[in-house]
């Protein structure tokens, strides 16, 4: 009966705080509100010089059907190069479109013609996707042409025809993966940051020594400190899931107790964290340097950012110890892919190996004075 009292006292204290109640509800809302929206994945409005050497009526209507897109804005047709190397050079314009010298005969009389793209690198994601979406709006202008005249075919070389299709995310909306991402970091940060700021606070406040003297086991005292934020957690997830319906119509595609069950294993394990640093530190600047220091780590490990595969090899071994690389993928799988347990299983282990050592650690670092 004692946890029964520890919990009870540990709910007060929360619910005491008007500051927890906007954590809980407001702050995932405006995270999954805002959010997407300003880390948008998409390139909009690249300026874009074009050197039209040919000057025919196909050169022309390339360059309309650039400007008519959003991604592109064409400063201008220069004639010469380096007119539109000194674009570049001012900032003026990100991406150079050179139309060759014969380059409607091509497309007429052999069907194939080539251009040439130069990007400004200095910002290598604008020039990256700003260059792969002008190879698309090329292939998309040399579709019309082959249907208008029949005469251009639209094959890649060897005469090999491409189809591409997308699972999981058809519409290729960069909101869609972000979203279960960001559920998983709202409630990462805020069921880390609080049980660290409660001991802490309890030990500067001097309350913390009332529970010292009493005969309560460390296990028990642990156990109580972490069901409310449990709670807290859940709420977070569910509050989470419903905007991102309600704004993204997104909802999970697998088992949502599933979903639910594996997402306390990760609350009650971050949970854990933010007490073992509470347990290390002697106040609340400390403490929170310190979560916030850890947690940002794993953030940037974890593989929702850059993929992990993609990472030099000493940041995938550190990714292997991260617990949010498991977590994202468990949280990608079910709500995008409709994954199972079995599915999953290989994620789900790592996950209960941090949980139990994390939960061990706690216990043990948690020093009785008194």
């Amino acid at each position: 009966m004692i946890i029964k009292y520890l919990i009870e006292k540990e709910f007060k204290q929360l619910w005491r705080n008007p500051f927890i109640l906007f954590l809980i509800i407001v702050l995932p809302a405006l995270v999954m509100l805002v959010f997407p929206w300003a880390t948008t994945m998409e390139i909009k409005h690249l300026n874009v010089a074009v050197v039209d050497n040919d000057r025919s009526d196909l050169s022309r209507r390339l360059t309309d059907k650039i400007a008519s897109t959003e991604y592109f804005d064409i400063t201008g047709v220069f004639m010469r190069s380096d007119e539109a190397m000194e674009q570049v050079e001012f900032g003026d314009a990100d991406i150079i479109l050179e139309v060759p010298y014969g380059f409607e005969d091509g497309l007429l009389s052999e069907g194939s013609a080539s251009l040439l793209v130069e990007a400004n690198a200095v910002n290598g994601t604008k020039a990256s996707l700003g260059t792969s979406y002008l190879d698309m709006v090329a292939l998309d202008f040399s579709r019309d042409l082959n249907l208008d005249s029949g005469s251009v075919s639209v094959t890649a070389a060897g005469g090999i025809g491409v189809d591409s299709y997308y699972w999981f995310n058809p519409l290729m909306d960069y909101k869609v993966p972000m979203i279960p991402a960001l559920v998983m970091l709202i409630m990462a940060l805020i069921t880390g940051f609080l049980p660290a700021m409660n001991i802490v606070g309890e030990k500067e406040a001097g309350t913390i020594e009332q529970i010292n003297v009493t005969p309560v086991p460390k296990i028990t005292f642990i156990v109580g400190k972490l069901i409310p934020y449990w709670v807290i957690g859940i709420i977070v997830l569910s509050v989470g899931m419903l905007v991102a319906w309600l704004l993204y119509g997104l909802r999970p595609e697998g088992s949502v107790l599933l979903l639910y069950g594996l997402s306390l294993v990760f609350i009650f394990g971050i949970s854990g964290l933010g007490l073992i640093i509470s347990n290390y530190s002697n106040n609340m600047q400390q403490a929170m340097f310190m979560i916030f220091f850890i947690i940002i780590v794993f953030i940037l490990m974890c593989g929702v950012f850059t993929p992990v595969s993609s990472m030099p090899e000493w940041a995938r071994v550190i990714s292997m110890f991260d617990p949010f690389t498991y977590f994202a993928q468990i949280m990608s799988m079910i709500y995008l892919k409709g994954s199972t347990f079995r599915d999953i299983l290989q994620y789900v282990y790592p996950l209960l190996a941090f949980f139990v050592v994390i939960i061990g650690w706690a216990v043990f670092s948690y020093r009785k004075r008194g």
